[in-house]
C-alpha cells in the first residue's frame, strides 16, 4: 500500500512566525510545489505557545496570495485547547481571520483533568464546526478515550490527524506509537477517515510522513482512509471551499 501512496496534501506546518520553527511561508510553498505537494496548510501556533506571532499576523494574512508555485494555500493556525472544558485561545474575531483552524493539545499551556474531563473537553472542541482539524491526539499530552473521539470527528466531520512529526524517537514520546495504533484501529472500525500531519517547523520536513507509515502497515489501514493523496475530497470533507 505504502509504496503506491503520493502524498499531495499536508494541512500542519510551521513558519519562522511560529518561534521555535526555521523556514519562511515562501521557502515552505517552494519546497511544497518540489514535492508535489498541491495543497499546503500554513497553521501557526496560537497565542498561548510562548514565542509565536501576534494578532496582527493573522489579521493581515488577507495580503498573501493564496496560492504560490502552483501550490494551494490555507493560512491558519494551530490553537490550543487549554484545559479539559475545552476552551481555546481564540475568540470569534482571530478565528474569522483564519482559512484553517487546527486545534490541539500542548502540554506548556494545557491544564487537564480526569480521562473522561479530559475527553468531554476535546469533544466539545470537535463540535465546533469552525475547526476542521485536532491535531496528534494520540501523543500522550493527556489521557483520552480514543473512541469518544472518533465517533465525535465522525458526527461533525471533523479529521483526527496522525501526527508524523511526535513520532519521532528523538520526541521521547514512548506512548505515541501504542497511541495512535489505537487510533488508527478504531477509526478503521468506524470507517472514519484520518489526515497525516507532517507537523513541519522547516520545509525539509514538508510530507514527511515515515514515522507514520509503520503504522499503517501494521494496522492494515485501508488507504481509502486516508485523504492526504486526495485534496478533492479532503477539502469537500472539511467543508472549505471547492478545490480549483
Amino acid at each position: 500500500m505504502m509504496e503506491k501512496f503520493t502524498p499531495l496534501a499536508d494541512l500542519h506546518t510551521h513558519t519562522i512566525v511560529s518561534g521555535h520553527a526555521y523556514s519562511s511561508l515562501q521557502e515552505m510553498a517552494q519546497a511544497a510545489a518540489e514535492k508535489g505537494i498541491r495543497l499546503l496548510g500554513v497553521t501557526e501556533h496560537g497565542p498561548a505557545i510562548p514565542g509565536t506571532c501576534g494578532r496582527l499576523y493573522f489579521k493581515n494574512m488577507i495580503v498573501i496570495p493564496r496560492e504560490m508555485y502552483g501550490v494551494r494555500l490555507l493560512l491558519g493556525a494551530e490553537l490550543n485547547i487549554l484545559n479539559h472544558y475545552g476552551d481555546l485561545d481564540a475568540d470569534d474575531k482571530l478565528m474569522d481571520m483564519l482559512d484553517l483552524r487546527i486545534a490541539g493539545i500542548h502540554s506548556v499551556c494545557w491544564n487537564g483533568g480526569t480521562k473522561l474531563q479530559n475527553t468531554e473537553g476535546v469533544t466539545r472542541v470537535i463540535g465546533d464546526p469552525r475547526i476542521h482539524i485536532i491535531s496528534h491526539p494520540a501523543d500522550g499530552s493527556a489521557e483520552l478515550d480514543f473512541e469518544s473521539l472518533v465517533i465525535a470527528a465522525k458526527n461533525n466531520h471533523t479529521l483526527l490527524e496522525i501526527n508524523s512529526h511526535s513520532l519521532h524517537p528523538a520526541r521521547h514520546k514512548t506512548i505515541a506509537r501504542s497511541n495512535n495504533i489505537a487510533l488508527l484501529e478504531l477509526c478503521k472500525k468506524h470507517d472514519m477517515p484520518v489526515i497525516l500531519g507532517s507537523d513541519a517547523h522547516i520545509s525539509f520536513q514538508i510530507a514527511d510522513y515515515s514515522n507514520v507509515f509503520p503504522l499503517l502497515v501494521e494496522t492494515k489501514f485501508p488507504n481509502e482512509l486516508i485523504l492526504n493523496d486526495k485534496p478533492e475530497e479532503l477539502i469537500g470533507f472539511l467543508g472549505l471551499p471547492e478545490y480549483n
